[in-house]
């Protein structure tokens, strides 16, 4: 797709994903790979750095932060998918009032949103990134524990140019 066509359709994304969560009543964190631009999209967001060597070290760490700051909700999204909306967002808060986790699953055999009543432990170890069975992985890992689950519904999410169907 090339450099400038990735990075279109990047910040269309990101500002799809802005659009879905500046109406939702919750405190919002974005947790940027490399820095914090203090003059960005995300003002008026809690900025944070990412921790970690991997995609699940870097979403428990996140986890941990939101949870040490008193959250009783946590619900991490990722920007590359543009089918999500809002109304998913706040179905995902609200199922867990009586779930402990809440996960949507991507298409592709990812995710799109997890969501914890609590910190976990080991939700995330020992999952093989960016494959096809990083969502089975996951639900495992949580069944195997004993926690309650809800599903939100099946997803799109973009990781090629074939995935979105826009002319950038």
């Amino acid at each position: 797709m090339g450099i400038e066509k990735a990075l279109a359709v990047y910040e269309f994304l990101l500002a799809h994903t802005k659009s879905i969560t500046k109406n939702i009543t919750a405190d919002k964190f974005v947790f940027y790979a490399d820095f914090s631009n203090e003059n960005d999209l995300w003002n008026g967001y809690h900025k944070k750095k990412q921790q970690g060597n991997n995609l699940g070290e870097r979403m428990e760490d996140a986890f941990e932060i939101v949870f040490k700051l008193g959250y009783k909700k946590v619900c991490i999204i990722g920007s590359d998918c543009y089918e999500l909306s809002e109304r998913i967002i706040v179905d995902a808060f609200k199922s867990l009032d009586v779930c402990a986790t809440t996960i949507g699953p991507a298409n592709d055999g990812g995710y799109y949103l997890i969501g914890m009543q609590a910190p976990m432990k080991n939700i995330f170890k020992s999952i093989i990134w960016s494959t096809k069975e990083v969502f089975t992985q996951t639900e495992k890992l949580i069944n195997h524990q004993q926690y309650s689950l809800h599903l939100l519904p099946a997803l799109n999410d973009v990781d090629e140019e074939d995935d979105i169907n826009f002319n950038f």
